[in-house]
């Protein structure tokens, strides 16, 4: 018994076999054997509830799929990562998908599995590689979506401070639209720009943002579009006492991210966010398609959601199951999904 596709594999190489006569048959699509196919995730970024959340999406896709999953954990060390990509060649991994990090350091490094015949997909890192899709979560409509929260609650005059690490994708391309946003509305005042990724990232921004607001005490909004750069807002303002004066306006979501928005107070008013395990899901699936001889096509992009302070209170969400319970498009994003695919139990 073989599948459907591996049948037609077998049938277009009876019609080159005139060219490749002393060529070997063709191999069965990988997937045909799944207990049979290793694939790696190589992460840059992993500190945060984000994080854990995409990964427990990778964990329960490749096992829905039956293949292995080998996980490389660089801790932001860029070098390192592109290190553990080499590692993951060396083990003979069909597949690798590569989580955040450094255009400079992880283009070659993602070249030279592409080299060795291993199928690569990307997530939140531009790796300038046309035979690598990118995985994203449209991170220009979720910055979209958090300022056009901001506008509404605030107006088009307000003094800003603004959460911002430049050479990191997804905060490059939300960086795109607050721009465009600041350039489109001229009454906003951006009195302050800091940022940093060193761990623990929450506490580290909100040493940061002490001094920011100290220095700044008429800042009325906050963009701080990635979740661990609102938490160290929100801890700075809380002891500042600004709750009641300053309104953060941020990216991504987790369970504790609803728990902050939903204090009594709490100066947190809107995410614009994907579920991270979908994100995840997503990924694998179109590393799959690949393995399969697919083509999930160069952009992939799960749509975002806005999340308000206002609609967490009035529908009762407490944590993420809540959240895609109550609001189904959240659960799962329809995207490189084909016939065959797997997916993990609901």
């Amino acid at each position: 018994m073989i599948s459907r596709r591996t049948f037609g594999m077998l049938l277009g190489s009876v019609a080159l076999i005139p060219a490749v006569a002393r060529a070997q048959a063709t191999p069965p699509a990988p997937l045909d054997n799944p207990g049979q196919v290793t694939i790696a995730l190589v992460r840059y970024l992993s500190t945060g509830d984000f994080f854990q959340a995409y990964l427990s999406g990778v964990e329960k896709q490749a096992a829905a799929l039956g293949v292995n999953l080998q996980v490389f954990d660089s801790r932001q060390d860029a070098a390192l990562q592109a290190d553990m990509v080499d590692q993951a060649i060396a083990l003979g991994v069909q597949g690798i998908i590569i989580q955040h990090g450094l255009t400079e350091s992880m283009k070659e490094a993602a070249q030279r599995a592409v080299d060795a015949g291993i199928k690569v997909v990307a997530f939140d890192v531009n790796v300038e590689n046309d035979a690598i899709p990118q995985i994203e979560q449209s991170d220009r409509d979720l910055a979209r979506l958090a300022l056009e929260a901001a506008l509404a609650d605030n107006g088009n005059e307000f003094v800003a401070g603004y959460v911002y690490v430049p050479g990191i994708a997804p905060l490059d391309r939300r960086d795109e639209t607050w721009r465009e946003v600041k350039a489109a509305n001229p009454g906003i005042n951006e009195v302050a720009m800091f940022g940093t990724l060193d761990n623990p990232i929450a506490n580290s921004v909100a040493n940061q943002a002490r001094a920011v607001l100290s220095a700044n005490p008429n800042i009325t909004v906050v963009f701080a579009p990635y979740d661990e750069f609102a938490k160290g807002v929100k801890i700075a303002v809380d002891e500042a006492g600004m709750s009641g004066q300053v309104s953060i306006y941020a990216a991504d979501i987790s369970t504790a991210d609803i728990a902050l928005m939903r204090e009594p107070g709490s100066s947190w008013k809107a995410t614009a966010a994907t579920n991270p395990a979908v994100v995840g899901e997503v990924s694998v699936r179109a590393l799959a398609m690949m393995l399969a001889g697919e083509d999930p096509g160069h952009n992939v992009i799960v749509p975002p959601t806005l999340i308000t302070q206002a609609m967490l209170n009035e529908l009762d969400i407490s944590n993420m199951e809540e959240l895609g319970a109550k609001l189904p498009a959240f659960a799962h994003a329809d995207v490189v999904v084909p016939e065959w695919m797997p997916l993990p139990a609901r």
